[in-house]
């Protein structure tokens, strides 16, 4: 398999704010960002791969600014680093009031992602090299976060097992 650059995968989305997006403080509901986030990460996963993908993880999704009604939203992901089927996704989302220019980064997170064949097995992935220095702080740091998402979905799983799926709050006897 060959190597590809991060910049093979970039993916943008720029949309307006609008109405039926924000909440009543009129800025841009989460979740409505958070779907953007993993709209265009996806894309630049799926990009890399060349292959089906899904969303393995999510990391923190940290919202640094408010998005307000009638700014524009535009999101940004890369292929940061690759690890046999997988993939971790950098995503940037920068708010800019149209009105007067001023830019805001709004989000960061990373995502993970699995490509798949079409029995939805994860196949493997060509490595990424990183060209610039912000690319290889990011590729750096892969391993580390890496760890950290299998540390925590451990913890989940754990979590999964001791909660299983009955309603511990309705009574049962």
């Amino acid at each position: 398999m060959e190597r590809k650059t991060c910049t093979n995968s970039l993916a943008v989305k720029t949309s307006h704010v609008l109405p039926p997006d924000t909440n009543s403080h009129g800025t841009l509901f989460g979740g409505v960002l958070m779907a953007h986030v993993d709209d265009v990460a996806a894309i630049a996963a799926e990009r890399h791969a060349r292959k089906p993908v899904v969303t393995a993880s999510t990391d923190s999704v940290d919202f640094l600014e408010p998005v307000k009604e009638g700014d524009s939203i535009c999101v940004e992901a890369f292929v940061t680093w690759t690890h046999h089927t997988s993939m971790e996704v950098f995503v940037k989302a920068v708010t800019e009031n149209l009105l007067t220019g001023e830019r805001k980064v709004c989000t960061t997170a990373f995502l993970t992602f699995v490509a798949v064949d079409d029995d939805g097995r994860p196949v493997p992935v060509e490595e990424i090299y990183p060209e610039t220095e912000q690319e290889k702080v990011l590729h750096d740091g892969a391993p580390i976060r890496a760890e950290q998402r299998r540390e925590r979905r451990r913890h989940s799983k754990e979590l999964a097992k001791n909660f299983g799926t009955a309603y511990p709050w309705i009574n049962r006897t």
